[in-house]
């Protein structure tokens, strides 16, 4: 039979099975198509988005950057991840070697012994290899050949895997890509609040001051009998509280120092910044742009749409496993007993050439099994692209609101701050003069501090709104 007629009946035979296979269930999915967006954010925008402003031009703070740029160097978290993504490009490699022909190599020598009454043993005794030589006993033998498997691709299942592979490759990298924004964030939000601490820490240590001068005077009005050992003794305790609340923020200086450090992938050491201008820090208009661009700028929308098609691809190759499948293999080698016939004899040479068709008919359950669980893993898929883009969308929204809001708080807070710290110098005069009671001057000066307490704390929730919405769209991994 010649090599053109073999393949015409292995075909034709492939296409019997294929006619005669059992019906391939189904199941009803829901359509996995991009869900639609809104076509606008709360706030009136163009198709202008800060989310695709690179993260070296976002921040000006020098400090803050080199941070950021240590982090993505040395950060442990992203360095497992890019090890993920190698493992993710293996795997491609692996599958596309799945639907190419594998070619072994095998190579062996040994020697055989077989019993005289037997059929083996009576055929070698009885015959001779050549006239006058009989069979050498035991008899050796050396083989080297060259094998040849292949599991022809028909229903493209093999290259369907591969292609799942390939997308599962790219989900992961944009998972890294996602981490990156995360990381930037975190960073950007830890130093912030690094700064407001410094701030907190510094108008503390000038509020002692405050009241220590205050203690002062108290103490020269109860010399002078017009208070008495009362209002000495609550001067006292709340300069003693507020230099005890040093210790506190000092230790959660240490703490926030440490996170940061953990972040850039350092042991624990002082966080270089410049905490002077945390009040006077800009936060920028961020322009977001249109919602459809979150599509393109956010990388875990990407990756869950990655994954979606990949899940796509594993339905078509669960699919693939109820028709008949082609294995091809070959043999082309030489094989003999003795060292000198192996290389000269043209008897030595051995070759064989098979194919064969396989149709699962009974007990398919295992297959069934799996093409259904392709099926529901189709549909977490889908259900996690959904909720990827509705909680993109949720997060944009959420910061856009927080922005506009503390800035308002942040305009009334200043001028709260600005109230009372003249309420200070009021109170103490009036107080000197006899027409204000002791107490007003220790609430005056609690207040101012818990004001300029709050005032700091609104703008680290400004700038940390200003770097979530940076993150919501998308900004960062650029």
């Amino acid at each position: 039979m010649s090599m053109c007629n073999m393949k015409r009946y292995i075909f034709i035979g492939c296409l019997a099975l294929a006619s005669g296979a059992c019906t391939v269930p189904t199941s009803q999915l829901p359509r996995a198509e991009r869900k639609s967006m809104p076509e606008a954010f709360a706030v009136a925008g163009d198709t202008t988005n800060t989310g695709r402003v690179p993260w070296r031009d976002f921040f000006t703070d020098p400090y803050l950057i080199a941070l950021i740029d240590t982090a993505l160097h040395n950060n442990q978290e992203l360095n497992i991840v890019m090890q993920e993504i190698n493992i993710a490009r293996n795997e491609v490699r692996a599958r596309k070697g799945e639907y190419l022909p594998f070619i072994n190599v095998v190579g062996g020598a040994g020697v055989d012994k077989v019993a005289t009454y037997t059929r083996q043993g009576a055929v070698e005794a009885n015959n001779e290899i050549a006239p006058g030589k009989a069979f050498p006993e035991p008899l050796p033998d050396l083989l080297l050949a060259a094998n040849l498997s292949w599991q022809v691709d028909i229903w493209k299942k093999l290259r369907n895997a591969k292609q799942a592979a390939m997308l599962r490759y790219l989900a992961t990298a944009e998972g890294r890509n996602f981490l990156v924004t995360r990381l930037i964030a975190e960073i950007a939000t830890t130093y912030y609040e690094l700064m407001t601490l410094d701030n907190q820490l510094a108008y503390l240590e000038k509020n002692i001051e405050i009241q220590t001068n205050a203690l002062e005077i108290v103490r020269l009005e109860k010399t002078a009998a017009r208070v008495t050992e009362l209002a000495v003794r609550r001067f006292e305790a709340e300069v003693l509280k507020s230099q005890s609340r040093i210790y506190h923020i000092r230790q959660r200086i240490v703490e926030t120092e440490n996170r940061i450090n953990f972040l850039v992938g350092r042991f624990p050491q002082p966080v270089p910044r410049n905490s002077d201008r945390f009040i006077d820090l800009p936060t920028d208009h961020i322009a977001v742009g249109l919602p459809d661009q979150l599509l393109r700028n956010r990388p875990d929308i990407r990756q869950a749409e990655q994954e979606l098609e990949a899940a796509k691809l594993d339905v078509k190759a669960a699919r693939a496993n109820f028709y008949p499948s082609l294995d091809l293999s070959a043999t082309l080698g030489r094989e003999s007993f003795n060292a000198t016939y192996f290389i000269s004899k043209p008897g030595s040479l051995l070759y064989a050439l098979a194919g064969g068709l396989t149709q699962p008919l009974v007990n398919r359950n295992a297959i069934k099994a799996m093409y259904f669980s392709a099926n529901a893993r189709q549909l977490q898929a889908v259900f996690a692209y959904e909720r990827t883009l509705l909680t993109a969308y949720v997060e944009v929204a959420n910061q856009i609101a927080n922005m506009r809001n503390m800035e308002a708080s942040y305009a009334l807070r200043a001028r709260q701050v600005t109230a009372l710290t003249q309420s200070i110098e009021i109170s103490t005069r009036l107080f000197k003069s006899a027409r204000a009671d002791y107490m007003e001057v220790l609430l005056t000066q609690r207040d101012a501090l818990e004001s300029r307490f709050e005032l700091a704390e609104t703008k680290k929730q400004q700038l940390m709104a200003m770097v979530n919405i940076y993150q919501a769209l998308g900004g960062g991994w650029r």
